[in-house]
């Protein structure tokens, strides 16, 4: 039986001779154990009790000042991306809102334009009122539970896959 090929699997090799070669372990060894487990889905890193010890590490270095992010240089990704927030629910855009400085907070609202009069049939109405009918509804844009992700090139196809990760434990 073969192995099928995905991502994490190929990047396998690669990461476990960066481990593994004197040369290459000592500075991106931790980085190539954090893109590995980072990028286990099932389960996730923290179904893996070997991805415990680099990733709880990385989890105590992220709350340091002058935290740098740990690279697996051998694979190719660098420091991993962040989205806080994951897509509007079908029929809402993305929206902002301002905090109490009035600065505004990009992205962090939902919001669609709506007609609460739609389906009233009391009567016509004039212009002002119809205009009165439409109105803005917001919700606040859900946060995702796992912001992080590394973007891993499959050699065999191509086609980069999106890892999404969370470091919470």
């Amino acid at each position: 039986m073969s192995a099928i090929a995905t991502p994490v699997n190929i990047i396998v090799g690669t990461l476990l001779a960066a481990v593994l070669l004197p040369a290459a372990a000592n500075a991106s060894e931790w980085g190539c154990e954090v893109l590995l487990c980072a990028s286990s889905s099932n389960p996730s890193w923290r179904g893996v009790s070997a991805c415990h010890p680099p990733m709880n590490r990385l989890i105590s270095a992220m709350k340091k000042p002058g935290f740098d992010w740990p690279i697996c240089p051998e694979a190719g990704t660098g420091a991993p991306g962040y989205q806080r927030y994951a897509e509007c629910p079908e029929g809402y855009r993305v929206g902002s809102s301002n905090d109490r400085n009035g600065f505004a907070r990009e992205g962090n609202l939902c919001v669609k334009t709506v007609n609460i009069c739609q389906g009233n049939v009391h009567g016509l109405y004039n212009s002002d009122r119809q205009r009165s009918c439409i109105q803005t509804v917001s919700i606040p844009r859900p946060l995702r539970p796992e912001p992080y992700f590394f973007d891993i090139k499959n050699d065999t196809s191509g086609q980069t896959e999106r890892h999404w990760f969370g470091v919470n434990r």
